[in-house]
Order: C-alpha cells, then structure tokens, then sequence
C-alpha cells in the first residue's frame, strides 16, 4: 500500500454560488489558504461547471485538482464536508485525462485553437441542417453527414453532452473517443463512431455560405467555420484526485447500470 500524499498547501477555489462562498470562507478559516502557484493541490467547490473551468484554469500547472459538491451537478465533486479535509486529500486517488485540441479554421483562413475536457461539437447555425463530411486520420469515413450536428467526446466527457444525444459511455480508462450525431437525417442509420484516441478527426462542413456552422470546444465558441481537426492532446496531463471508492471509472461504470 502506497504512503499517503502530503497535499498541505491548498488553494481554494469557488463558483459565485452563495453555499460556494460560504463552504471556501469556512475552509480558509480552518485550514488556511495559498496562491495557486505556491499549492500542493487546488480544492475547488461548486459543481460540474466550476470544476471544468477550473480544470481549464490550471490545465498546464500540473496542479491536483480536488472538487467538493456545492453546485447544481456534482459528478466530477467529491461529497462536500468541512471536517478532515486533509485526510481525505493525503487518501485521494489519482484520475489522468488529457483534453482534446481542437483547430478550427474560419471561412476567412483564420485558425482559432481550443482546449476540450469534454467534447467539441459543431452545430448548424440556422434552420438548415449541417451538411458535413467526416474523416479519420486523412482517409474519409463519411461523404455527407445530414445532422443538427456533430460531437467528439473523451471518457471524462462521455456521460456529458455526448450521453444525452445518445453516445456511448466509456470507460475512463478506455483508449478510445465516441464520435456522436446530433440530430441526424441522413443517413439515418448511423450513430456513430468509436474511435482510437490516437485518432485525428477532420470535420468538413460542406456549403458553408449557405449552412454555417459553429465549432465548440467545452465553452469556447468559434462561428461560421470551414474545417475542424481534433486530436487528443497527451503533451497536457491533468490530475483529479477522488475519494477512494468514489473514483470517476466507478461514477462512470455506475451510470451504465442507472434507469
């Protein structure tokens, strides 16, 4: 059994929720609080959306970061108490993730690039359906995909977006990508794709003038784009750190069997 972790220096990090500041102002008084930059581990309190932000925020700082529940959805969150804050992080188990990289190239040529944790998706920006043509490592996998639009999700983003459009869950452990329609029409009986994470995925969108699309990465938006390349960025590692038995492969596997 590995000794314990010394995470003592803790900087805390809260979403505007009122329970928020509240839980990071007790903590502060308890068991103090340091820049970022001088922290062993970064405690962040909210919900799903603050810990994507702050996963952002501290995406090439190397920091651990450890989130308690004090938001609306809390599946990223560790259960929030005040009390032996330090044992739990000394115990906590470490969950790796890279993000994906998302290249997206304006219909003027300019290139905007984006960092995902969850997904990038692109959308149709009117009433007409996207008109997208999808390939894999250089080699087209799909002429015309007719669609509301397109996602590429991780494990971590797995029971996110990806899920309520009827993606597949993966293991947070597994090599793989799901690659998801949203809202297709043609072909109809397509519903995807699981993809190596090695894989690059170039999505064409097809009349560009006349069915714009948009391009997201996590909250990062870019309009009217031509061509998006994604890729899984392993050159970033981000640390989550979980209390034991509440890790994120046992939430994951955990929400296979939820009805």
């Amino acid at each position: 059994m590995s000794a314990p972790h010394r995470r003592e220096r803790i900087a805390f990090v809260a979403s505007t929720a009122p329970e928020a500041e509240q839980a990071r102002e007790a903590l502060i008084r308890r068991y103090g609080d340091v820049e970022p930059a001088n922290a062993d581990v970064v405690v962040a309190l909210g919900g799903d959306g603050l810990m994507l932000k702050t996963l952002h925020d501290f995406m090439r700082s190397g920091k651990p970061i450890y989130g308690m529940h004090r938001g609306t959805v809390g599946f990223l969150m560790n259960e929030y108490r005040e009390d032996g804050l330090s044992e739990r992080l000394a115990k906590a188990e470490t969950t790796i993730i890279h993000p994906l990289l998302m290249r997206a190239v304006g219909g003027d040529g300019k290139i905007h690039e984006h960092h995902a944790i969850n997904e990038v998706s692109l959308f149709r920006q009117t009433y007409q359906a996207s008109r997208l043509r999808i390939l894999v490592d250089g080699q087209e996998r799909l002429a015309e995909l007719v669609a509301d639009g397109v996602l590429l999700s991780t494990p971590a983003g797995s029971t996110a977006y990806n899920l309520s459009v009827q993606g597949p869950i993966l293991p947070i452990g597994a090599s793989l990508l799901a690659l998801t329609p949203i809202s297709p029409f043609r072909p109809r009986r397509w519903r995807g794709a699981l993809l190596p994470d090695g894989a690059n995925v170039t999505v064409e969108v097809l009349e560009s003038a006349k069915r714009p699309a948009a391009a997201v990465a996590d909250h990062d938006e870019v309009r009217h784009v031509a061509r998006v390349d994604i890729r899984m960025d392993r050159t970033i590692v981000m640390r989550m750190l979980f209390d034991p038995g509440h890790s994120l492969d046992e939430r994951i596997l955990r929400e296979q069997f939820w009805y």
